[in-house]
Parts: C-alpha cells; structure tokens; sequence
C-alpha cells in the first residue's frame, strides 16, 4: 500500500513536470511594445501571425491630414494591452527568428481586436484567419478604412 502511494505520487509528479516543459502558452509579466503587430514578452520577440499592421514611419490622408497611422496602431494595441496580461500561442519562428503567435488580453484575439479596429489588415499571404475582422472594418469604415492608405507590404517594398 505505502509503495502504491509513493508510485502514485512519481507518476503524477513526472506528469506535471512533462506538462510544464511541454506548455506551449507564455503568459506576459514583462512587456515592450514595438509596433502594432510586434511586441516583446519577457525579452522573446513575437510577431502577430495572420495580421500586418502599418510601419511606424508610415501616414495615412484623412480630410487633407496626414495621420501617423503606424503610430495610431501602436497606440491601439497600448491601450488594449493597459495594464493586463498577455498570453501568447506560439505558432514557430519567422525568417526574421521572431516567435510567431497569436496573442490574447482576457482571451481577446490582439490581432482580431486590431484588424477588426482597422488598423491591421488580414495577412492572406499567411492566413484567411482574420478576413471576417477585415470586412467588418472595411464595411464600417473603421479606422484606416477611413483613410486613404497604401497597404503595409507594398509601404515596405517601396520604402
């Protein structure tokens, strides 16, 4: 019987350190926001999957204005973030070795939240994932669906 217990609790400790090498999620306590669809997250930098969001540098044409909208989706995803923990799904590395993910603030889809904002585009060159959350951006005419705007991959080629 005492061997039956000390077996029990072996095999239930080694299933509990198996699933805590194996988690996959990693919950923030150390955050830097770098643009709208990178941040990093206790010094790993994660790039969000399936969205693209205007550079830092880049402006949008709004009633003859030109609006910092690089600036305006960082912003965006700052005020989202506040003060709450972000939680993150890995998905593998990028070319650039960023960690790709999709990122959650009290199981919000960060990257849903934008695209759906209008101030990330649905990046159908990696995923159909968020086009629902674009078209109701673009119906609505939210945010840079309010703009005139140059997509952010066709800013980057020619900047």
């Amino acid at each position: 019987m005492y061997l039956n217990k000390i077996n029990l609790f072996l095999v239930i400790s080694i299933c509990l350190i198996f699933f805590f090498l194996t988690y996959n999620d990693v919950k923030s306590y150390k955050i830097k926001i770098i643009d709208g669809d990178t941040i990093h997250l206790n010094g790993e930098k994660i790039r969000f999957i399936g969205i693209d969001t205007p550079e830092l540098k880049q402006t949008c044409n709004k009633d003859n204005k030109v609006i910092p909208c690089g600036i305006e989706a960082r912003k965006l995803l700052v005020n989202k973030i506040s003060n709450n923990k972000v939680k993150c799904k890995r998905k593998g590395k990028d070319q650039y070795k960023r960690t790709l993910a999709e990122c959650f603030v009290n199981n919000l889809s960060l990257s849903s939240y934008l695209v759906r904002k209008g101030y990330a585009f649905a990046y159908r060159k990696y995923s159909k994932k968020f086009i629902d959350d674009e078209n109701y951006a673009r119906v609505n005419n939210l945010g840079m669906w309010s703009m005139k705007f140059e997509y952010p991959w066709d800013y980057r080629k020619k900047n």
